[in-house]
């Protein structure tokens, strides 16, 4: 892991250790849609088992409507004590309703991150959304029509977003939640069309300015699990469709066993 700090990535059924540690749960692409009342409820009950903090990385509608969020804070009723922590993805943008299904997560006691901090038990946690416009030297550069300098700006704004709130976390470890992704690695796997589409290294320059212990990202369901940047960071693909496929038969989400100086095991 980076920076000394050992945090180990491992299964849903590997053996929970008896030391101090805060337990991530992290999925992404729930893509909860009207049809989905009653599907998600098991697998969040037996993350809030698993962990201590769930972690969600977008994509939580199928087409960013306030009724499948509300079907989503349903499915999540019953392990609201847990801390639950999310971004949105370009689903949840689709409908324009956007802030009337932020503020329904939200009343559902889901903290949903846009360049916004939270701390739980001295781990840092932000998060944003991220957006497209490629990996390393092909990465989309602000030049010719002005559609491509929105894009570019816009994949720019998320990245000084998300480099701004690293700044203001003074905790020794960061976790960071996304839904594009950093790197070209996690999404190696999809059809190379798309890959530009998938996510931007100007994510991955704005991670390399600060202490980050741990990356989670969504978007390419066809990618690869884990994959660590440039500078050893590791970044964690936590899509439902890529985990469900990659193991089936077993709950599709990642656990992060994090050590940490001082744990309080109570809720």
């Amino acid at each position: 892991m980076t920076n000394g700090v050992k945090a180990q990535a491992r299964t849903v059924d590997a053996a929970t250790g008896n030391g101090r540690h805060l337990r991530i749960a992290a999925v992404a692409d729930l893509h909860c849609a009207r049809t989905s009342r009653g599907k998600l409820a098991a697998l969040f009950s037996r993350m809030a088992e698993d962990a201590d903090v769930l972690l969600l990385g977008g994509d939580l509608t199928d087409y960013g409507l306030p009724e499948e969020a509300k079907i989503l804070a349903h499915e999540l009723k019953d392990v609201r004590r847990s801390q639950i922590i999310a971004v949105l993805g370009n689903h949840d943008f689709h409908s324009e309703k956007t802030q009337e299904v932020k503020e329904i997560l939200i009343g559902a006691g889901i903290k949903v991150l846009d360049g916004d901090v939270v701390e739980v038990k001295g781990v840092g946690f932000t998060g944003v959304k991220g957006f497209m416009g490629g990996f390393d030297e092909r990465m989309l550069q602000p030049w010719g029509e002005p559609a491509i300098k929105l894009i570019v700006r816009e994949s720019m704004e998320e990245a000084m977003k998300l480099e701004s709130a690293l700044a203001s976390l003074h905790t020794e470890q960061r976790i960071v939640l996304l839904h594009y992704s950093p790197v070209r690695a996690t999404v190696i796997g999809e059809s190379p069309e798309i890959v530009p589409f998938l996510g931007s290294s100007r994510l991955e320059e704005a991670l390399h300015r600060h202490h980050v212990t741990a990356v989670f990202h969504g978007h390419s369901h066809y990618g690869a699990p884990e994959a660590k940047t440039s500078k050893d960071v590791p970044v964690y693909n936590v899509a439902l469709p890529l985990l469900a496929r990659l193991n089936p038969g077993r709950p599709p989400f990642r656990i992060l066993d994090l050590p940490v100086r001082a744990v309080d095991r109570g809720r």
